[in-house]
């Protein structure tokens, strides 16, 4: 689905479903040099489970228009408008790494709008080493092999999502080389890595925006995350108050643990939401 946000094209993706925001709405967003395809296997399964979905590709990323903004609070107000553009009131809000500070700024903006909060492979602070932050301005392409490798911790996925024979290593990679590339031509050579990752190093606001989140929270993990370790998530989740789960994953969870991810979302969004 194609919205007009701020005067520029955005895209969400609706789970294979007429989007109906009259439905509980849940809004996933993906993280640095990813879109919204991340989320497959869990925007289908609730498009076609009684959900209202919003996958979106934030600003230069995938179909959206740029350039990439270069804040988290930034990111969280475009995404509040584009739930405005979208005409829902009220959203659960998912995100996968730099997606999940977006998701808890977002959320945190958002007050009694914010039903549920859910943060994939996070952290806070979300620092990134100052030799990956180098190597992506000298050599992104060796940077994103870096990632690649460090993003990935098991050996093989069930093969549920994206589909048998599919090839995390490999999609992964060409998944970020063609966002780095598309972005570099459209916007002149800006370098969409250094953007992402530095975003994420920012980041300030994390124990403050958890203070303003009265929502559910989830906090989704996994035991073998090099990017995000879990062990780095203890005050974010006692400032949320929020349940923890650990998947058996590195931090690409969605295509390592399709369907845990799947069935933890699932359950935490049956849970009771904030009052009207």
């Amino acid at each position: 689905m194609k919205l007009l946000v701020r005067g520029q094209e955005a895209y969400a993706y609706t789970g294979g479903k007429s989007f109906d925001p009259a439905l509980p709405c849940v809004v996933f967003i993906h993280g640095a040099l990813n879109d919204h395809s991340v989320f497959a296997l869990q925007t289908r399964y609730l498009a076609h489970h009684g959900h209202a979905v919003l996958a979106v590709d934030l600003p230069g990323h995938g179909r959206s228009a740029g350039p990439a903004l270069d804040s988290i609070e930034a990111l969280a107000e475009w995404l509040i408008a584009l739930l405005d553009a979208a005409g829902v009131t009220r959203a659960a809000v998912v995100g996968h790494s730099m997606g999940s500070l977006i998701a808890l700024e977002a959320a945190a903006r958002l007050g009694e709008r914010a039903t549920h909060v859910a943060l994939v492979a996070t952290a806070y602070p979300m620092k990134v080493s100052p030799a990956l932050l180098e190597t992506s301005l000298k050599d992104p392409n060796r940077a994103m092999r870096m990632v690649n490798s460090f993003s990935i911790g098991t050996m093989a996925a069930k093969p549920s999502a994206p589909g048998p024979g599919a090839w995390l290593h490999g999609g992964n990679l060409a998944l970020m080389e063609h966002l780095q590339a598309r972005h570099a031509r459209q916007h002149e050579g800006a370098n969409l890595f250094h953007t992402d990752f530095s975003v994420c190093d920012r980041y300030t606001g994390g124990l403050e925006a958890a203070q303003r989140v009265h929502c559910p929270a989830l906090l989704l993990l996994g035991a073998q995350d090099q990017m995000t370790p879990p062990a780095a998530t203890k005050d974010l989740a006692a400032a949320l108050k929020a349940q923890v789960t650990t998947l058996r994953a590195g931090h690409s969870l969605m295509t390592e643990n399709p369907d845990g991810v799947l069935n933890a979302l699932k359950g935490f969004l049956s849970s009771p939401r904030s009052p009207s």
